[in-house]
């Protein structure tokens, strides 16, 4: 396979950017559609993580409301009018995948949609910053399953060793932890809360701004792999 190179792969929501706000929006716009309360954006930012599919799943349980069947179509058409109202990079992400882009191959790797993933990334400025960008609506499973980390992989000519993957949820975790690759999960992420108490993360680094994830990049990035 030649030289190995390295790769570090970044979830979108939760991770790079703050949308926990746009997505409750569009989850109660839904609810209400239906008949439905509101629910908290905390309890929505909760949900999210696994797909639309499984967000309008239990977002309309937790309202205790039934599923229509084009329920996911229009809760994404009320995202889609909704991408960029409140979401934003959270403070210093930028820079941190600048720095990444000077030692690794770059790529988004996030559960969400690619369409509505590239636009925020187009809105925000930040598409040019990924090499690649995989949504959960492609060809391969979505996270936790590492396949789609794994083609990353594949494509960037990295191994375990060389390949980092930062993101905030249990989901995150467990596919880095399925792949066998390093990972460092970002604390102030929304999907940070839905970890258990108590719950292992032996295998993963723990980043409480994007000053420790850089010094983290940076680590990975100048460490000699095995």
């Amino acid at each position: 396979m030649g030289n190995v190179q390295r790769l570090i792969a970044f979830d979108l929501d939760g991770t790079v950017v703050d949308s926990r706000r746009d997505l409750a929006d569009s989850a109660n716009d839904l609810i209400v559609q239906l008949g439905g309360s509101p629910l908290p954006e905390e309890t929505i930012g909760a949900m999210v993580g696994e797909g639309a599919s499984l967000l309008v799943q239990r977002a309309l349980t937790a309202a205790g409301l039934a599923e229509p069947s084009d329920s996911v179509a229009r809760f994404l058409a009320f995202y889609d009018a909704r991408l960029l109202n409140h979401t934003r990079a959270y403070p210093g992400m930028v820079d941190v995948i600048r720095l990444a882009r000077e030692h690794a191959r770059v790529a988004l790797l996030t559960n969400k949609p690619r369409q509505p993933s590239e636009r925020i990334l187009e809105g925000l400025g930040l598409r040019e910053l990924f090499d690649d960008v995989v949504g959960g609506d492609g060809p391969l499973p979505r996270k936790p399953d590492p396949a789609a980390l794994l083609a990353l992989m594949d494509a960037a000519a990295a191994d375990p060793a060389s390949t980092l993957l930062v993101g905030d949820s249990p989901i995150d975790y467990r596919t880095a932890v399925n792949a066998g690759v390093q990972c460092c999960l970002v604390s102030f992420g929304f999907g940070f809360r839905t970890f258990g108490p108590g719950q292992p993360l032996e295998a993963a680094a723990i980043a409480a701004d994007a000053g420790e994830l850089a010094e983290f990049v940076r680590r990975f990035a100048l460490t000699p792999a095995p």
